[in-house]
């Protein structure tokens, strides 16, 4: 139990810096050049995970890091910037707590980690609460920015589960390398040819780049795939609503956004909703993690890898 709080503990890094993300995004980062963003965002990160770990991808995962950066990473990262640019920040990273639910439903499809009635319990409350907060939002509230955050959660969830049903015997923080610097290197002959060339940032522009890229983007990543190893998707899922408690906060302390009675009410919803979603004691019937088979193409050498996951 105490080593599942500690999985629990690090991957909770990842919803706190992305919610944090939204806005940096939206405060510093320039807001017509999302393509450009999210190549900033991701392939410097992924060249510094290269650079720790110093590992090709080999057999399959040259396509599965293709594939894998174009969801988590390439789309993924595009529609986030949008969406941070369109809306306050409480509400753009309030969307994206719909995502528990998503990610018990295709973990269930794709990695048969059937869902607890814990989970869902937690899930049901936690979307209950992200609803209550939208709809109770002062002034209004954009709708492209509510559909690409959306589809940012429907495509992350799928990529996420993708990724845990793969990683089984490769290295966590190498195949998040692989992922970033893929998506990036798909997303900079687009930016190029869509937005010319690219932005002039400032000082503070920079500074929210080295954020974005380090902290909410290659340490983030590192430790949600790392928790998508050792916890069920479901618990995953339900840390990952500490994404809009982040946003929430600091829209309301930082940038000045109102928060009503009703918005902290479905503030409490989903905290109740990740309490819910804690992990079950080892050995606990109903609702635990089965667990996956080994890749069919899984190598020795992946065992001996020289680079490590946190």
């Amino acid at each position: 139990m105490e080593a599942n709080l500690r999985w629990v503990a690090l991957t909770a890094v990842a919803p706190v810096a992305w919610g944090a993300n939204y806005y940096v995004t939206h405060a510093f980062l320039p807001p017509d050049s999302p393509l450009y963003g999210a190549a900033l965002r991701a392939l410097p990160a992924g060249l510094v995970l290269l650079g720790l770990c110093r590992q090709r991808p080999r057999g399959a995962w040259w396509w599965r890091s293709a594939v894998l950066g174009l969801l988590n990473v390439s789309v993924f990262f595009v529609l986030v910037y949008a969406a941070s640019q369109l809306l306050p920040t409480s509400i753009a990273s309030t969307v994206m707590a719909v995502s528990p639910l998503a990610m018990m439903l295709i973990a269930w499809a794709l990695v048969a980690e059937r869902p607890g009635l814990a989970h869902l319990a937690g899930a049901a409350i936690g979307l209950g609460g992200v609803c209550l907060m939208l709809l109770t939002a002062t002034g209004g509230v954009s709708v492209p920015g509510v559909l690409a955050s959306a589809a940012a959660m429907l495509v992350s969830s799928f990529g996420h589960i993708l990724t845990k049903r793969w990683n089984t015997g490769t290295d966590v923080l190498a195949s998040t390398a692989w992922q970033l610097t893929a998506g990036g290197l798909f997303l900079l002959p687009v930016a190029a040819a869509v937005e010319g060339p690219p932005p002039a940032l400032s000082t503070p522009a920079l500074l929210a780049f080295a954020y974005v890229t380090l902290i909410a983007t290659a340490l983030a990543f590192a430790a949600w795939f790392t928790g998508l190893r050792h916890l069920p998707a479901g618990t995953v899922g339900l840390v990952g609503l500490l994404n809009p408690v982040t946003g929430v906060l600091l829209g309301t302390a930082v940038a000045g956004e109102v928060l009503t009675v009703q918005q902290v009410c479905g503030l409490a919803l989903v905290l109740v909703g990740v309490v819910l979603g804690r992990p079950a004691r080892t050995g606990r019937r109903g609702g635990g993690r089965i667990p996956l088979q080994p890749a069919p193409d899984k190598r020795p050498a992946d065992e001996s890898s020289t680079c490590n996951p946190l």
